[in-house]
């Protein structure tokens, strides 16, 4: 099946009760058992179903399913939101004293949590750009893993997934990407070589803007050393599988970032047409980034302007994503531009259906340094717009006129 028909007709939409064509809104804390005996199969995961919903979820486990059928991985664990995806897959199997690699191009978000993680004895080390030749150099014998965005947000640097993940193979490393710019639609990351993938599903895939949401996807393909990963010990004889046995058992349980049911139920809702709005924002992605990158003076970022054009064609099939950036000289006419104008909505987020506009140093940004902004393609005049559905001419027309009165 292609990209659209598996979302609608895949062998995860088959099983749902009652012949429904959507799962069940299981909004429930707990789920009761006739004896005793049974709940505590449940329990030591000796009998299928469900105990409680902070460890588990029919519903939540529908939208799991889904999106691992469509990434092609081995499991899929549903959180609350992009950032604690990114937090338990990183504390599932890192311990102090380990370190990772990772882009310092990241969204400032993801910037400022592996800050936090010093605190917990694992060291973060920045590459400024994510080629083999600047990442290979910072591999030691702590290193456990390589960490970057698909399409950074917002320096929209592409990273090559497969020499990538080539490198971190060879120095028995796995590679952990956050996909969420790209989605499943754009590229496959498994297929390329990624070992666990991350979406913050509040953004694309759920599309609307109604549900908070992560997920993370293990494509269970990895060796890990369990001498070597530590973290992993205790699960050593499930192999492959002791990295998303341990996410769901453990780390996911006792941290507690479940997502609630009605999220994921939204989540589903929105999945199904993730391909048809992704093709159309991409499309007027690039329709707006051409249209403003005629005014010389913008220094208009899109990855089909710039040297990731090539990167782009081979592995997001000649398609750009739905982000661009553009300086608009200073802070003062950044914001004079935002406020002109008529549909794009001044709020924080991407992946919305509507068109959205922010001054990343000011917000998503303003608690990095200014040479992590600067790093991550952010200045005091940078401006980021996550590009929606609505008509192409009328959001060209928009910018057009809101540049015209401004310079």
């Amino acid at each position: 099946m292609k990209f659209n028909t598996k979302l609608l007709h895949g062998q995860a939409v088959k099983k749902y009760s009652s012949g429904s064509t959507l799962p069940e809104i299981a909004q429930v804390n707990a789920f009761r058992y006739d004896t005793a005996e049974e709940l505590e199969k449940v329990f030591a995961n000796k009998s299928p179903g469900y105990s409680y919903s902070r460890i588990a979820n029919p519903t939540v486990s529908a939208f799991e399913r889904r999106i691992n059928e469509i990434e092609g991985g081995y499991s899929a664990t549903a959180c609350s939101s992009g950032m604690s995806a990114i937090t338990i897959a990183i504390l599932n199997f890192l311990s102090c004293g380990d370190e990772f690699i990772a882009s310092s191009k990241l969204y400032g978000g993801s910037l400022e949590l592996f800050e936090n993680f010093r605190k917990f004895g694992i060291t973060p080390r920045y590459v400024n750009r994510m080629t083999p030749d600047n990442i290979e150099p910072l591999i030691n014998g702590n290193t456990r893993a390589i960490f970057g965005e698909v399409l950074s947000n917002p320096g929209l640097e592409i990273m090559d997934i497969k020499k990538i993940s080539e490198l971190a193979h060879k120095n028995n490393i796995p590679l952990i990407v956050d996909a969420t710019t790209v989605t499943p639609y754009l590229v496959n990351p498994i297929a390329l070589g990624a070992d666990i993938v991350i979406h913050s599903t509040t953004k694309y895939i759920n599309g609307s803007g109604d549900a908070l949401g992560g997920v993370v996807i293990d494509g269970a393909k990895f060796e890990f050393d369990f001498e070597k990963f530590i973290a992993l010990e205790n699960y050593k004889k499930f192999g492959k599988l002791a990295y998303t046995i341990k996410l769901k058992n453990e780390t996911l349980e006792n941290i507690g970032c479940c997502m609630a049911p009605l999220s994921a139920f939204l989540n589903v809702i929105g999945l199904e047409t993730l391909g048809l709005r992704m093709e159309r924002i991409c499309e007027n992605a690039k329709a707006l980034a051409e249209a403003l990158n005629e005014f010389s003076y913008l220094n208009v970022n899109y990855p089909l302007l710039n040297d990731n054009k090539k990167l782009a064609s081979s592995q997001l099939g000649g398609m750009g994503g739905g982000i661009l950036t553009f300086r608009a000289n200073s802070k003062e006419r950044a914001y004079k531009l935002i406020n002109a104008l008529k549909y794009a909505v001044k709020a924080t987020s991407i992946g919305d259906t509507r068109t959205l506009i922010i001054h990343p140093a000011s917000t998503i940004h303003r608690d990095n340094t200014q040479e992590q902004c600067e790093a991550a393609g952010v200045f005091d005049d940078t401006i980021r717009v996550s590009v929606g559905i609505e008509d192409s001419k009328d959001l060209i027309e928009d910018f057009t006129d809101a540049l015209k009165k401004i310079f």
